[in-house]
């Protein structure tokens, strides 16, 4: 951004890059004491475009990082059973050790059910009912990537959070609910908020922490941000071209030009959260296959 801005830029970017490789520098000891590289497979039903972009960085990502990648692709009008029968055979792999199943499915599938068929202890993108369960009652377990991205991101820039006033804006199983649950575990105070949350701008302006993953394209206003605040913006929208555009750029749910002007820290979009997803997924994979193995996992994972 060009903008003259207040707050500390919280780069995810550079903070993923780190995670990846000391994620690279852990594998070959996980390799030498079991005889194999930690193995991820993921799965991909369908022939969308973007979900095809993000499985192919997967890929490419788990390969650097000298992980074992395993590519599945289902067919659009593939049944339930056919994608429920091939996570079952990923089960019983154990060349495998991290099972992702690339959402969202074609419309005719129920996500859920296929999700639940995944083993708990494969679960590297923290989804399954077992891995909710473990998480809630704060039970070691696999989280979901980009919650725990946040947190890393967090801890990071303010160290310990404990007594910290957050908020989360989204309610989403996949980002708000878990990102509610670990802030929690590091002692916050927490608010789960939403779209329709009663006086939600009061709300946030209370908050010394400010999680937005609502899923609206700048909804977060600079007046809604007490001053100092931390912001973490898990939103990534497209907005209309302009005239001379060919495309419309990504934007966050925070208007990020205002709300820098007043936070102490937030991440841009695109380069804050996302690049943690997919290094948090390395992560897991890892410490999945660590505890596969019964093995003592390296510190600081």
């Amino acid at each position: 951004m060009t903008t003259p801005q207040n707050a500390a830029v919280i780069d995810g970017k550079a903070f993923a890059a780190g995670l990846r490789a000391r994620i690279a520098e852990a594998v070959p000891a996980f390799q030498s004491a079991v005889g194999r590289a930690p193995g991820l497979a993921v799965v991909l039903v369908g022939d969308d475009p973007a979900s095809a972009v993000y499985v192919g960085s997967k890929g490419k990502a788990t390969v650097a990082a000298g992980m074992a990648s395993f590519e599945y692709r289902l067919p659009a009008d593939a049944a339930q059973a056919d994608v429920e029968q091939l996570l079952e055979r990923l089960n019983a792999d154990d060349t495998v050790d991290g099972i992702l199943l690339q959402l969202p499915l074609p419309a005719h599938l129920d996500e859920q059910a296929a999700v639940s068929t995944i083993n708990p202890d494969k679960d590297v993108d923290g989804l399954t009912p077992v891995s909710a369960g473990r998480l809630a009652l704060g039970l070691d377990g696999l989280v979901p990537c980009t919650p725990y991205g946040c947190l890393l991101l967090l801890q990071d820039q303010l160290g310990d959070l404990s007594g910290k006033e957050a908020i989360v804006v989204g309610r989403s199983i996949l980002v708000g609910k878990p990102m509610g649950q670990l802030l929690l575990g590091a002692n916050c105070t927490v608010t789960m908020a939403h779209s329709r949350t009663r006086d939600l701008p009061e709300k946030v302006r209370a908050a010394d922490i400010v999680v937005a993953a609502v899923g609206r394209a700048e909804m977060v206003k600079k007046e809604w941000i007490k001053p100092g605040a931390v912001v973490i913006d898990v939103g990534i929208n497209r907005l209309a071209p302009r005239d001379g555009e060919s495309k419309g750029r990504l934007v966050g749910d925070v208007d990020y030009i205002g709300v820098a002007e007043v936070a102490g820290a937030v991440t841009p979009v695109p380069g804050g959260v996302g690049p943690m997803t997919i290094a948090c997924l390395l992560r897991n994979t890892l410490v999945a296959a660590y505890r596969r193995a019964g093995l003592v996992g390296p510190k600081g994972f």
